[in-house]
């Protein structure tokens, strides 16, 4: 036999789903599965396996889960397997997960442990050979991170002193515990909020983790509970909300979100009605015209999040994009984030809307080099806080791009600003956010921060200023 095993990136979202199995037994699982389930009933056809189970290990709150997408692509005739401990409740149909419990997919065998701390119900899933007793690998969830551990707060101020100690014991005493050649894959690489400052690899050991994971090498409960909360990132909006939907079962939609075209007419007329807009075209282009009150998120991995940071769940999308073939991947991106209610799209794009002899705003590109000389545009930093500490522009206003809509009433409707991030990419985010909100002297920095060092230009920390 063969033992199939393939960890799965959802880039954006840096979520990792696995699929496992044994070819000659043609059977397999997948954990912790995103909505855009084709690639798992691909890779199993491929291997010539059949999919009779899907595991979460727990109740995820930043994405989308796809457990029961995949289940009824299968035709209902998989497992779902879900964590019943501590209570957890679902509203659909599901196979109660236990401690202990396990479950046999030819030579390979997972056997499930109970991992509290991270949320109530959390599983890790041990991955064994055969009968023999000792584990090869741990599918940790969010447990447990390369670099880092789960973060315990999710669920509010209420549950966060008892998930943190919960998690302290999940950490010491059974990860802890395991021999140093146990391999740890978990559900989230580096860029995640799921937990603080998430390493960089997709995999580790239980060995390295024991000797540089500093979250896994304190001893004491207090020193824990200090660290753990001080360094947690901040919240994304969108995660309450995703907790809610993957309790109570996501909708299945058995292919990607519906949207249909609209014609510049009907575009325009939606707009009348304050239509939320997204276009996902490059920053430049949208710089250089766009539909008035348009929100700026390029069609890359990062959609996912910054959708979720600052869309409404409860209103229509209507995109803009740089090409119709880009909307499966627009739809795909939005879907993991649980975005499925599209009003339309503007067929044509910005092309047919300029020939039609529409309006259209624009935002101006400002080059570092110009910011440096233009004493009369104030820098808005929407980096991240920690980014922002490491060092930031001379006279820069912080604004957590998660958190600029909040501070968009501080901000003078008089005065010139100039957003930057660390590339642009955030900044044209923020830019199109002010420009929609009623500042209309704004400018984005393409290159922002990575230029401005390039450049050489003098940086500041706030200890410096």
């Amino acid at each position: 036999m063969t033992m199939r095993f393939e960890q799965i990136l959802a880039d954006g979202v840096a979520q990792c789903s696995y699929i496992l199995g044994d070819d000659a037994a043609h059977v397999c699982a997948v954990v912790d599965p995103r909505p855009d389930v084709d690639v798992y009933l691909e890779t199993a056809r491929r291997y010539g396996m059949a999919i009779t189970h899907v595991f979460e290990t727990h109740i995820h709150a930043d994405f989308m889960s796809g457990a029961r997408e995949l289940v009824d692509r299968l035709g209902g005739k998989a497992k779902l397997c879900v964590s019943v401990e501590s209570g957890a409740e679902y509203g659909f149909i599901h196979e109660p997960v236990r401690d202990g419990d396990e479950f046999t997919f030819g030579e390979l065998r997972l056997k499930a442990r109970f991992t509290p701390g991270h949320t109530p119900e959390h599983l890790s899933y041990f991955l064994y050979d055969g009968d023999k007793e000792t584990p090869w690998g741990v599918l940790s969830g969010d447990a447990f991170f390369v670099d880092s551990v789960g973060r315990p707060d999710l669920l509010g101020d209420d549950k966060t002193e008892e998930l943190t100690e919960q998690l302290f014991h999940t950490v010491r005493d059974v990860f802890m515990s395991l021999p140093d050649d146990v391999i740890i894959y978990p559900c989230h690489g580096a860029g995640s909020a799921c937990g603080p400052d998430i390493g960089d690899r997709m995999s580790s050991t239980i060995g390295y983790e024991r000797r540089f994971n500093s979250y896994a090498r304190i001893e004491e409960l207090d020193d824990f509970k200090q660290v753990i909360q001080g360094d947690a990132p901040p919240v994304p909006t969108h995660y309450p909300r995703m907790k809610k939907v993957n309790a109570r079962g996501p909708e299945v939609l058995r292919n990607l979100p519906c949207i249909r075209p609209l014609t510049v007419d009907q575009f325009a007329d939606v707009i009348e009605e304050g239509a939320q807009i997204l276009d996902t075209r490059d920053m430049m282009a949208f710089g250089a015209g766009h539909v008035a009150g348009a929100l700026n998120i390029g069609a890359r991995p990062e959609l996912s999040v910054w959708a979720g940071w600052l869309l409404d769940p409860d209103c229509p999308i209507y995109l803009v994009t740089d090409d119709e073939g880009d909307l499966p991947t627009v739809l795909k991106l939005l879907w993991r984030t649980g975005f499925t209610n599209f009003g339309g799209y503007l067929v044509g794009g910005m092309g047919a809307w300029r020939e039609a002899g529409r309006p259209f705003s624009q935002i101006p590109q400002m080059s570092v080099h110009e910011l440096k000389e233009a004493n009369d545009v104030n820098p808005v930093d929407v980096r991240k806080p920690e980014e922002w500490e490491a060092g930031h522009i001379p006279g820069a206003t912080h604004a957590f791009l998660g958190k600029l809509r909040e501070q968009i009433k501080d901000l003078d409707p008089n005065k010139a600003y100039a957003t930057y991030c660390a590339s642009g990419f955030r900044a044209s985010i923020a830019s199109s956010l002010l420009k929609a909100n009623g500042i209309d002297n704004v400018r984005n920095v393409p290159g922002s921060w990575k230029a401005w060092t390039a450049a050489g230009y003098q940086t500041t920390t706030p200890d410096e200023e």
